[in-house]
Parts: C-alpha cells; sequence; structure tokens
C-alpha cells in the first residue's frame, strides 16, 4: 500500500467570533495556508502509478483558486471558516480525482493543522 501526498498553498482573510482570542480573531485577519491532499492505493501494473498526479494537481488548482485571496467568510459551502471546514470543503472538491484519503490544512505560522479523515461511515 502506498500513500502520495499534493500540497498547495493558498492566502486567505476571515473573521471567527466567540473564540478565546476574542476581538483579535472578530476583525478581519489574514494567514497562510498550506492545504494536503492525500491518495492512496497500489500502482498499476502498467503505469506504475497509484494515480497520475496531474489529475489531482488539476483538481487541487480548481479548489485553491476559489480559496486565494478570498475573503473566506464570503464562500457560502464553507462555513464558518476554520481548519475544520476548509479541510473538508477542500476535501468535497478534490473527491472525484482518486481515493483521498486525507486533507490536511496547516496554518504554520499558528503551528496549527487540522486533518479530515472523509465522512464517517
Amino acid at each position: 500500500m502506498w500513500e502520495l501526498t499534493k500540497s498547495f498553498r493558498f492566502e486567505a482573510a476571515h473573521s471567527l467570533k466567540g473564540t478565546t482570542f476574542g476581538a483579535a480573531s472578530e476583525e478581519i485577519h489574514g494567514h497562510s495556508f498550506r492545504a494536503e491532499v492525500s491518495v492512496r492505493g497500489t500502482p498499476d501494473p502498467e503505469t506504475g502509478m497509484v494515480l497520475d498526479l496531474g489529475l489531482l494537481e488539476r483538481s487541487m488548482d480548481e479548489v485553491r483558486k476559489t480559496l486565494d485571496h478570498k475573503f473566506l467568510n464570503k464562500i457560502e459551502a464553507l462555513g464558518t471558516p476554520t481548519l475544520e471546514n476548509l479541510s473538508r470543503y477542500i476535501w468535497e472538491r478534490v473527491q472525484h480525482a482518486g481515493k483521498i484519503t486525507r486533507v490536511t490544512v496547516h496554518r504554520d505560522s499558528c503551528n496549527e493543522s487540522c486533518t479530515y479523515f472523509g465522512p464517517q461511515r
């Protein structure tokens, strides 16, 4: 079993109400994010690949465009712009590219990340 991971970066702003950070979190502020999408499987005997990473890159580029340099609070399908919702949002938009096993969103400047493993079954 192999797991491949591809990542992309995006810059975005948001505001969050009701956190322990108080007013600082409620003001519009921005972060640099790094998202990782992982697929798992066995390489195809003919291609030697678990997944053509170009297919995954196309899906990831599409979702990156919806997030990069955006005010995340305005993205209705995202909901409250938390790490949790960002990782789910990305999963939902790349899941068709292959057997996605996890999506992790990092906010490295804050030493934070969140991993989504897909819907519970």
